[in-house]
Order: C-alpha cells, then sequence, then structure tokens
C-alpha cells in the first residue's frame, strides 16, 4: 500500500515539474505549498483528536457534559473524512501519474 506522505511528496513533485500546474502558481503568488495544506490537515486533525479524547475523559469523570463530547467527536470525525478523502484523492493521482507513458 502506498503511504499517503509518499504519494503527497510525489504528487507534489509532479506538480512542481509540470509547468504552469497549480503547486507552480501557489509557488509563485505566495500562496501556501501542496506540502503545507496537508501539514496543516493532519495538524487540525490531530488536533480535534486530542480535544475529543480529553471531552471523553473529563466527561468520564463528571466534569464535562454530554453534549461537549458529542460537539468534539463530530469535529474529530469531520477531519477525519476531510483528510481521508485528501488521501483518496492524491492517492488516484499518484496512481493516475504512475500510468503515464513516459
Amino acid at each position: 500500500m502506498i503511504s499517503p506522505m509518499i504519494a503527497a511528496r510525489a504528487y507534489a513533485q509532479a506538480q512542481g515539474a509540470a509547468s504552469g500546474g497549480p503547486a507552480a502558481v501557489a509557488e509563485h503568488d505566495g500562496g501556501p505549498s501542496f506540502q503545507q495544506l496537508v501539514n496543516n490537515a493532519m495538524t487540525d486533525l490531530s488536533q480535534s483528536t486530542r480535544a475529543a479524547e480529553t471531552q471523553m475523559a473529563a466527561h468520564a469523570q463528571g466534569r464535562a457534559e454530554l453534549v461537549d463530547v458529542v460537539t468534539s467527536v463530530a469535529s474529530a470525525e469531520a477531519s477525519l473524512e476531510t483528510v481521508m478523502a485528501v488521501r483518496d484523492q492524491v492517492i488516484q493521482a499518484y496512481q493516475e501519474i504512475m500510468r503515464m507513458p513516459i
């Protein structure tokens, strides 16, 4: 199985090599690079997962309301689904690049 980070790196390199590709445009206009976007998504996922775990532990100890737990778990789930969708698209793009004739 292809590691998502390897696929993301390969995709970013392929986009950078292509003239006028999205990665090349992002570098020239000062926008975030693809790698930065992936890193930010992974950081957000990690933070929301930790927050959900903290809320669950606090609720188990009687220090948090159930609605707060449900809200933080839903946020973590949304972050996870977003990261999984990005991962799927990166892998699909990597596979498409690998099918291209040289």
